[in-house]
């Protein structure tokens, strides 16, 4: 630094001697730019350094149940695509970890589907389910098989003739029998199997206490055009 930027005060005694020091004007802009710069980089810092929140995870979806008609008007359209001329003969449920069927609604639903044209019969599921094994949730197909119109398990009916929901079947069932299974059991679940009685000339709902046909504690029969109780089939 050169002597002429110590400037001796005017008003300065002996003894004491006050020193202005001087800067270069271009030194002194520098330092003022540096400071915000220096302000940011300190920020940023801290900012980098500071625990970061989490982000919270979205709540699994719950299952989606539904009644047989329900979940049967979007199995109806996609068999539709199948073949024009499908009819149905058998509509069931799947009981699943989060669907235990009462209430007459389930998160599984299959219907299976016959079509003379493609000599075929073809199953169509709708899954509303969130548990690990079930099917993809909305409508798959199943595989097809050949149509033997004259085979008693597989004989068509007219969708006209599904009058009554399986909520309605349940209420039905409960009266004869079934509110006392779930009264003692509750976590029994509830399965709905629909077919036409080629004896009879019905259709009817098989509304069956237990986690299958074959070990059911219970299997009550209603009318599903009428809702009428027919019988304790077990």
């Amino acid at each position: 630094m050169m002597m002429r930027d110590f400037v001796q005060s005017e008003n300065a005694g002996p003894g004491n001697i006050a020193v202005r020091m001087q800067f270069p004007r271009t030194t002194a802009r520098g330092l003022l730019s540096a400071i915000p710069l220096a302000i940011l980089a300190l920020l940023m810092a801290c900012d980098s350094n500071a625990p970061k929140t989490p982000e919270a995870k979205p709540e699994p979806k719950g299952p989606d149940l539904l009644t047989a008609r329900a979940a049967f008007q979007k199995l109806f359209i996609a068999a539709r695509n199948y073949a024009a001329d499908v009819k149905p003969f058998r509509i069931e449920s799947t009981p699943t970890t989060d669907g235990d069927g009462h209430d007459g609604k389930s998160a599984i639903w299959q219907t299976s589907f016959a079509s003379p044209t493609h000599r075929g019969v073809k199953p169509f599921i709708w899954s509303g389910s969130a548990a690990p094994d079930a099917p993809s949730r909305g409508v798959s197909p199943g595989n097809e098989d050949v149509y033997n119109p004259g085979n008693a398990s597989t004989q068509v009916f007219d969708v006209a003739f599904l009058k009554v929901d399986s909520d309605q079947a349940f209420a039905v069932a409960q009266k004869h029998g079934g509110e006392k299974i779930l009264d003692k059991d509750p976590a029994t679940p509830v399965i709905y199997v629909c077919d036409w009685n080629h004896n009879t000339n019905e259709l009817v709902w098989h509304v069956i206490y237990g986690s299958s046909r074959d070990n059911a504690k219970l299997t009550v029969a209603v009318n599903a055009s009428t809702g009428e109780f027919i019988r304790v089939e077990k």
